[in-house]
């Protein structure tokens, strides 16, 4: 997945997924906390490949995860394309009304607007970039 995308919750808490990203999520897709201060929202196809690799794990490293499972909404895209996200997950992101949809990797990630455009500024240099590439020798 690719491209970034501005957006704005309702007030119900609903999101329009972009129509790009409508295509590789599909009809149902799973949105969870990330390691960063934004929300991760897989495939049908992704999360169960997730939940494959931890489920190979030994129960003493899998229960590491145990929160990450536990704060996670299954999502169905309405007729309008529109998902909706609980409460409690965008608290966890710091979203509440503007958001910026990227899509990175396997994944789209959900971010408040101003917390990723001060990301970009930061980290949207040919050095840092540069670095990345160096470090995973891409």
């Amino acid at each position: 997945m690719t491209g970034k995308f501005p957006h704005s919750l309702d007030g119900k808490g609903r999101l329009i997924v972009p129509s790009q990203l409508r295509r590789e999520l599909g009809e149902v897709c799973y949105v969870s906390v990330s390691l960063d201060k934004c929300l991760s929202v897989y495939s049908q196809a992704s999360w169960d490949a997730f939940q494959e690799r931890i489920s190979s794990l030994p129960m003493s490293e899998s229960r590491k995860l145990r929160v990450l499972f536990a704060n996670t909404a299954t999502c169905e895209l309405d007729s309008q394309g529109r998902i909706h996200i609980p409460q409690e997950l965008l608290d966890y992101a710091g979203i509440d009304k503007s958001v910026m949809i990227i899509g990175f990797a396997n994944r789209a990630e959900i971010w408040d607007r101003e917390t990723y455009l001060e990301l970009e500024r930061r980290e949207l240099n040919p050095e840092s970039i540069s670095s990345a590439m160096e470090e995973f020798r891409i």
